[in-house]
């Protein structure tokens, strides 16, 4: 693998690892030693492409194309909306599902070995692109929006295929190959089976599975867990941390030229650091760099020095089973003390903004009436709620994906939901960023029929660029957010409404309490 990576046979490093074998691995790795020793362990280039040629298939061989058995024509909410060319969107959107459903072949059973691709026995959805495995965090948006397509019995099979992950590895992995194994992404498997259970309260399936939850859940509390000492008292938090070197093996090439800019001794470290941040789904993002001592490079990468927000909030969200009530009372207390500041509502005074920050409310951690007040100046110094195309991923333009002028879905939906909001001016605000992200996503279908995965939101709304790859279409969690939000304000969005821009003065009348939550802390 190494020797064929660094060939660069393929300008996208997960070509080849998603590429199975055409025979067992044995007779592969004989055939290419004998073809080393020919060769003076120096195989031309030519050579090299022979070689896999004639013995690994095409990526994505190893999956056949799954039109789900609980599709339908027209699910309740498309009349829920009133604008007709957005019903007509929505019902587009509601067709691609067939088109990213995926099932494994029975030769992914039967000769595993011969595949990256992690077995799994219930067919899935996928985001579509380069991406043709499933992967974790995405498939929380996913779910959400077929179940609004009501289609439970699908997301029913996809919780199943992450309940038998734990049950083989302990974790959910990043995504559905082996070489994701090392390392996961956001923690939203309990909150995938909510989600299920709130329209078909399938309690007898949380029953069979409540154990698996507690394993995961475990997974993250012994692997990721640091004690974080502030005024005398210790607190007990989680990080993104992956104890594993080595570069990634799906962007080889780019972690291997990176490392070669740095001392032989700090190359294994770098490489885990890039890995612990693709663990937190925002790979990569100057969320990962600030403090450090090189913030305009990703070789300066930290990601396991700090403690995320979001990610505590996810955990925190995770822990409401009973035998979990003691941790989940010390994990708030831990979220106030340590990452909670009365002036800026942020402990370590790290002063970007992320709506990340904001994850806390999303999982429904804080009911303190007075944060709105606090979380006011933050949100007017910062202008978030001025931009018109979405909600930036951050304020800084460093050429990576999760930073300006990108927006992406999930993050969208972190802020708009967040806490149920009380009052109707506040619920104005979350109507005016839907219909924002709504523009956008429509605007951009309209003009190249496609979704993609972020959007660049400072030239009026286009496909989102910078990071590792080439923006990828359809895409699944960005499906599953205009979904869920055409639900849920669908009798008032509008197609050609003129883009909300949103005074600083007026944000003292219609603050979102899904806005309540500051600045990551550090």
């Amino acid at each position: 693998c190494l020797c064929i990576q660094m060939a660069k046979l393929y300008q996208d490093d997960k070509q080849f690892v998603d590429m199975p074998l055409s025979i067992a691995p044995e007779q592969v790795l004989q055939i290419f030693t004998e073809l080393a020793r020919d060769h003076n362990h120096s195989i031309p280039r030519e050579q090299l492409q022979v070689f896999v040629q004639e013995l690994f298939q095409a990526k994505g061989q190893e999956l056949q194309p799954w039109t789900p058995a609980d599709w339908k024509d027209s699910p309740q909410f498309l009349q829920k909306i009133s604008d007709a060319k957005l019903r007509v969107w929505a019902g587009q959107l509601h067709q691609l599902w067939k088109k990213l459903g995926k099932k494994m072949k029975p030769e992914v059973l039967s000769h595993p070995e011969r595949f990256s691709l992690i077995y799994s026995e219930h067919p899935f959805i996928v985001p579509r692109g380069r991406f043709v495995e499933f992967y974790y965090w995405d498939s929380y948006w996913v779910m959400e929006g077929l179940l609004l397509s009501e289609m439970a019995e699908t997301v029913k099979g996809m919780l199943q295929n992450f309940l038998d992950l734990v049950k083989t590895y302990g974790h959910v992995p990043n995504g559905g190959r082996v070489y994701y194994l090392q390392r996961s992404q956001p923690p939203l498997l309990t909150l995938m089976m909510d989600c299920y259970l709130t329209p078909t309260n399938d309690t007898t399936f949380l029953q069979e599975n409540i154990e698996m939850l507690a394993l995961e859940l475990d997974f993250w509390t012994k692997n990721t867990t640091v004690s974080v000492s502030l005024e005398g008292k210790n607190y007990l938090l989680n990080r993104y941390y992956v104890p594993y070197g080595g570069p990634r093996p799906e962007s080889y090439n780019k972690d291997a030229e990176l490392a070669d800019t740095l001392p032989e001794g700090d190359r294994d470290p770098l490489w885990g650091e890039l890995k612990a941040g693709a663990k937190s789904g925002w790979d990569f993002s100057s969320h990962w760099l600030i403090g450090g001592p090189n913030p305009n490079s990703l070789s300066g990468i930290r990601t396991s020095k700090l403690v995320p927000l979001d990610l505590n909030a996810f955990l925190w969200n995770d822990s409401q089973a009973t035998k979990y009530r003691t941790l989940r009372a010390q994990r708030l207390a831990a979220l106030n003390a340590v990452l909670w500041d009365e002036e800026t509502g942020n402990k370590k005074k790290n002063q970007e903004f992320y709506p990340s920050n904001l994850a806390p409310l999303w999982a429904g951690c804080f009911s303190d009436p007075g944060v709105p007040d606090k979380a006011l100046k933050y949100l007017e110094d910062s202008q978030i709620l001025t931009y018109q195309y979405g909600i930036p991923t951050s304020l800084l333009k460093t050429g990576q994906q999760w930073d300006f002028p990108n927006a992406w879905a999930p993050l969208q939906d972190l802020v708009i939901r967040g806490k149920e909001a009380p009052l109707p001016r506040a619920q104005e605000v979350a109507f005016q960023l839907a219909q924002n992200w709504i523009r956008t996503n429509f605007d951009v279908y309209s003009q190249k029929s496609a979704m993609y995965e972020k959007y660049d939101i400072s030239n009026g709304g286009q496909p989102g660029g910078g990071g590792e790859y080439e923006v990828q279409e359809s895409f699944g969690w960005t499906n599953g957010v205009v979904l869920m939000l055409l639900d849920r304000y669908g009798d008032r969005l509008t197609s050609g409404a003129q883009l909300a821009f949103l005074e600083p003065h007026c944000l003292a009348a219609t603050l979102l309490p899904s806005l309540l939550y500051s600045l990551l802390s550090r």
